[in-house]
């Protein structure tokens, strides 16, 4: 009977599993993070709405819904009205933080990105073509090619994504960047992952490696060099490549592709691919953020061609077959593992 009960009450999360995501969005757009500030000062309600032009009433329940769900709290202002402030959740919801996963949010929320969703089950029963492409004609990247406002909410994507993972590898494993004098950032966006890289290990040379119309908009620096091209023809050459969650996108014989790709760019004798990206199954039990790592999943399915997250054996596959004779695995805490593979 207990499984019974909490079967009662967990239904709803998929009933209304959308809700959240919605309301958040709403926050992001109407610019409810961002007109809190980053002080410890509560803002009234009316404060608030008067700041965003709201209607009061109506933004009320909307502070009501994020305050029970922990994204804002409560505190009284000095008058002693009920104020709003921010708690390290809503932080990540302002467009400017540190830690900002607002891009990816507002990314996952659009019509573009959801619309497939639609297209799954005909996909999973072999009757039609991919889900994005079910959706719109075409699959993502040669969506994204042809509308620049949507490759420009990708590459903010991909940039909100770096700022977590990147923080996360030079925590945890800075050693791994040890006499790199150059790296090539394949898929490297819109240059955001290397200038942290760069900023922290100055001694690297950057080449920034993206398709034409990626890096034809990505910001100019003198210590990082932005390369048009094909990942799937060629790849500037390096003492390392570094690829950070660009291997999920592609099936196992298009990941082996760009892997040989990438060894033949670097030194035979003391060059290495890293490789930052999930590894299924492998990290501890308590391990909390591991149920994202089988919704990325499902979101391969949902956005790429034939993406798919990887366990330990088909990353032993994908980099054998692609002629690497040995390559580390490292956990850090965040989503993605790290992976130095070797010639």
């Amino acid at each position: 009977m207990e499984e019974e009960a909490k079967a009662g009450v967990d239904i709803w999360s998929y009933v209304f599993g959308f809700v959240k995501m919605a309301v958040a969005k709403c926050a992001i757009e109407l610019g409810i993070p961002d007109a809190i500030g980053s002080d410890e000062n509560p803002i009234s309600l009316s404060e608030l709405s008067s700041v965003l032009g709201c209607e009061p009433s109506r933004l009320h329940r909307i502070m009501r819904f994020l305050v029970q769900f922990q994204v804002f709290s409560e505190k009284p202002t000095s008058q002693g009205a009920t104020g709003y402030v921010h708690t390290p959740l809503s932080r990540r919801l302002m467009k400017q933080s540190e830690n900002s996963m607002a891009a990816l949010l507002l990314f996952e929320c659009t019509p573009v990105m959801l619309a497939p969703w639609h297209c799954l089950s005909a996909w999973v029963q072999s009757r039609e073509d991919i889900p994005f492409a079910a959706a719109h004609g075409k699959d993502l990247w040669s969506y994204v090619a042809e509308d620049a406002s949507h490759s420009k909410l990708l590459n903010d994507t991909m940039a909100c994504i770096a700022r977590t993972s990147v923080t996360a590898v030079i925590n945890g494993c800075p050693d791994v960047f040890d006499g790199v004098g150059s790296l090539v950032d394949v898929g490297g966006g819109n240059g955001t992952t290397l200038r942290m890289l760069v900023k922290t290990f100055p001694w690297i040379k950057g080449i920034n490696f993206d398709l034409p119309h990626v890096v034809s908009v990505a910001p100019e620096s003198d210590t990082i060099q932005n390369v048009g091209g094909n990942m799937f023809q060629g790849i500037p050459k390096a003492h390392a490549a570094f690829l950070m969650s660009v291997l999920h996108d592609w099936d196992d014989d298009e990941c082996i592709n760009i892997l040989k790709k990438c060894r033949e760019a670097i030194p035979p004798e003391n060059g290495k691919v890293i490789i930052v990206e999930a590894v299924m199954g492998e990290k501890d039990d308590d391990d909390r953020l591991d149920f994202v790592r089988w919704t990325l999943d499902m979101i391969m399915m949902a956005h790429t061609n034939r993406g798919k997250e990887r366990n330990l054996k088909e990353w032993d596959y994908v980099l054998t077959k692609a002629g690497f004779s040995r390559y580390n695995v490292i956990h850090i805490p965040a989503i993605p593992s790290l992976i130095e593979a070797f010639p």
